[in-house]
């Protein structure tokens, strides 16, 4: 078993916050760097990240708490016990996805031009974040005989509680490799994508790969016996294919996207 912390000289950090954080890295790099093909300011990337971050946590774990309040609501003083671990991705991708829209209103930035650029970028962060749950044995699936199709540092990592573990973490961190560089390889080329397509592509993306893994997992979060991810991914999907489609039947985008100050 791999120690869940890592020593980095005299301090000690998990393994999941290096994963976390290396990922949002390499996504706001990666935004930086598309950024003045749409004319906008490198800068305002880390403007926004500097205050989406945080705030993106904060909803994540607020996502969590709320579907797990029959825990909570006796045991308040762990609510806001990030460090025990309790955060969910849907809840800060909502909460990223609204600081989104406010900034590049409130910056006069094309919103949809910031999406197409931060798609990529989400998905890979992701990907690379999802090995956070390896470090920390979680987000895993239900017993199976044996796992020698995958290398043996996964595989004793995998076995958890006297039996091995499907290791959903890893087919949603290479699906989401998958779909990061299908958008790399397309999102120059406007006869495939059209503005607005790399992030509808994301959703439609993430969306399918997260309802199929998530109904492998053991430990979803659940809404009156139903997967709340596996609700949320559908959502995605539909919402994404639907936009896809008044995309390609329409010149202009939803006037709720449109900055008409710019």
């Amino acid at each position: 078993m791999i120690d869940p912390t890592a020593l980095l000289g005299p301090f000690e950090i998990r393994w999941y916050a290096l994963c976390i954080i290396t990922g949002v890295m390499l996504a706001v790099y990666l935004a930086m760097k598309e950024a003045p093909r749409k004319k906008i300011n490198p800068d305002s990337v880390l403007d926004f990240i500097l205050l989406a971050f945080p705030i993106a946590i904060i909803g994540a774990r607020f996502y969590y708490v709320i579907f797990e309040w029959s825990y909570y609501k006796n045991h308040l003083s762990e609510v806001f016990a990030i460090w025990n671990g309790g955060i969910a991705i849907y809840g800060g991708l909502i909460a990223g996805a609204l600081v989104l829209y406010f900034f590049t209103r409130h910056q006069l930035i094309d919103t949809v031009d910031f999406l197409d650029i931060a798609a990529p970028g989400v998905l890979i962060a992701q990907s690379l974040g999802r090995w956070g749950n390896f470090f920390n044995q979680e987000a895993f699936g239900k017993s199976v005989p044996h796992l020698n199709y995958l290398p043996e540092v996964v595989r004793n990592q995998m076995y958890i509680d006297g039996a091995y573990r499907t290791p959903t973490f890893l087919y949603e961190s290479l699906w989401n490799l998958l779909g990061f560089i299908i958008i790399i390889s397309l999102r120059h080329k406007p006869k495939l994508l059209k503005k607005g397509e790399p992030s509808l592509f994301y959703l439609v993306w993430y969306g399918c790969g997260r309802f199929v893994i998530e109904a492998m997992r053991t430990d979803s979060l659940m809404l009156a016996g139903l997967r709340v991810s596996q609700w949320l991914s559908a959502l995605l999907v539909i919402v994404g294919l639907g936009l896809w489609i008044y995309r390609r039947r329409h010149v202009d985008i939803p006037f709720y996207l449109k900055n008409v100050n710019k």
